[in-house]
C-alpha cells in the first residue's frame, strides 16, 4: 500500500528569506487508496479518476466502482461526494469519524459505519498499558458502487481486495457482495482480538487466584476498560447487520442477505464473549479487592502480635524502673538475669501462642 499523506488539504511552507508561499493544494488522488471498475465479476485493466470510473460503469449499464479511501478531508472527497451523488451529512461523518456502528439510508445510497479492532502485543496483561486498538470504517453502497472511508493505520482492505479480485462468482453479485465481504471481514477480526483477550484474562485470573501473587486491581480496571472498547465496537453492530440481513433495503439482493445471516450468527457469538468477559473482569475485581483485605487483616494480625510481645519487656522495663526505697528483689543479686529471664520466656510463650493461631 503506498504511504499516505497527513491530512490538510492545503499546506505552506516558508522560503529562504522566511516568507510563507502559497498554500499548495493536496490531490485527491493522495487520499484514495484504490479506484476500481468491476464488469461480470472482474476488473477492468487501468488506472481510473473516481469520475472516470462511474462514467465508464454507467456507460455501459452494467458492473460497479469500488473506491478506497483512507482519512480525506471534507475538501478533498466533496468530489466523489458530488460525482456519485452522496449525501452531505453522512460525508460529514465520514470525514470527522469518531462515529457509533451504524446504518443509515439516504434516498437510493447506503451509509453504513463499522469500528475494526487491532489486538496489541504485550508481554503480560498485568503490565500492559494498551491492549485492544480501534479504528474505524465507513462504507457508502450505491447501485452501482461502493466508497470505503478508513480511519486508522491497521483497518486496510488490500489483502481482502486482493482475494475478491480473485473471486469473479462474488464480486458478480455487485457491491453489496463488497459489502457483506468487509462486514464479514471485520467481525472476524473481532473473533481473533476477543480470542486473544480471553487469553489474557485466563491468564490475569489464574495470577488472581494463585497464592502469594501480586495483581493491581488498577491492571484489572485497565483491562476492563480495553473491554469496553471492545464491546462499543461490536455491541451497536448487531442492529445494522440483522437489519441488513432482513431486508432493509433492495441494495443488497436476495444471495447476499443470506450471507449477513451468517455474519449476524458470528456477531452475536462475539458479543456473547464480549459480555462474559466483562462479568468475569468484575468479579476479578471483586475477588482482588477481597484478597486485599486479607493481606491487610493477616499484616494487621502479624503487627499487633509483634506489638503484644514488644509490650512484655516495655512493662517489666518500666515496674522495675520505679525509684522506691522498698521494691522486692531489688537488691537481690540475681534480680537483674531473673527479670531477663521472665522477660524471654513470657515473650516466648506469647509467640507460640501466636504461631499456634496462625498469627505469626
Amino acid at each position: 500500500m503506498p504511504a499516505i499523506p497527513s491530512l490538510g488539504g492545503l499546506r505552506g511552507r516558508a522560503n529562504g528569506r522566511g516568507r510563507i508561499t502559497p498554500p499548495i493544494p493536496v490531490p485527491l488522488s493522495a487520499y484514495i487508496v484504490d479506484c476500481a471498475v468491476y464488469v461480470d465479476g472482474k476488473r477492468l485493466s487501468g488506472r481510473w479518476t473516481h469520475a472516470e470510473a462511474i462514467r465508464e460503469v454507467r456507460r455501459r449499464h452494467e458492473g460497479f466502482v469500488w473506491i478506497g479511501l483512507h482519512e480525506p478531508d471534507s475538501e478533498q472527497i466533496q468530489g466523489i461526494a458530488e460525482a456519485y451523488g452522496l449525501h452531505e451529512l453522512a460525508v460529514e461523518d465520514a470525514v470527522q469519524a469518531h462515529q457509533r456502528p451504524k446504518l443509515e439510508r439516504y434516498d437510493d445510497t447506503l451509509f453504513m459505519v463499522l469500528k475494526t479492532v487491532r489486538y496489541v502485543e504485550h508481554d503480560s496483561p498485568t503490565t500492559a498499558n494498551e491492549i485492544v486498538e480501534t479504528g474505524e470504517l465507513m462504507a457508502f453502497l450505491g447501485v452501482d458502487f461502493i466508497i470505503t472511508v478508513r480511519h486508522g493505520a491497521h483497518s486496510g482492505l488490500t489483502k481482502l481486495r486482493r482475494d475478491l479480485d480473485g473471486d469473479p462468482e462474488t464480486l458478480q453479485a455487485g457491491p453489496a457482495a463488497v459489502l457483506h465481504a468487509i462486514t464479514d471481514h471485520v467481525v472476524d477480526q473481532y473473533l481473533e482480538v476477543t480470542s486473544a483477550v480471553e487469553d489474557d484474562i485466563e491468564e490475569m485470573e489464574t495470577r488472581v487466584f494463585a497464592p502469594r501473587t501480586q495483581v493491581s486491581a488498577e491492571q484489572i480496571y485497565l483491562m476492563k476498560r480495553e473491554v469496553l472498547e471492545l464491546r462499543r465496537a461490536v455491541m451497536p453492530l448487531a442492529t445494522p447487520v440483522r437489519r441488513l440481513a432482513e431486508g432493509f433495503t433492495r441494495l443488497v439482493p436476495d444471495e447476499v442477505r443470506s450471507y449477513f445471516r451468517d455474519v449476524d450468527d458470528h456477531l452475536t457469538t462475539v458479543s456473547e464473549r464480549v459480555a462474559a468477559f466483562d462479568e468475569l473482569l468484575t468479579t476479578l475485581v471483586d475477588a482482588t479487592v477481597a484478597k486485599i483485605s486479607l493481606q491487610q487483616n493477616t499484616d494487621m494480625r502479624k503487627i499487633t502480635a509483634w506489638a503484644a510481645m514488644i509490650t512484655v519487656p516495655t512493662m517489666v522495663a518500666g515496674i522495675e524502673g520505679m525509684n522506691f526505697d522498698y521494691m522486692p528483689e531489688l537488691r537481690w543479686q540475681f534480680g537483674y538475669p531473673a527479670v531477663l529471664v521472665l522477660i524471654l520466656g513470657i515473650c516466648l510463650l506469647l509467640y507460640r501462642i501466636f504461631r499456634k493461631n496462625n498469627w505469626l
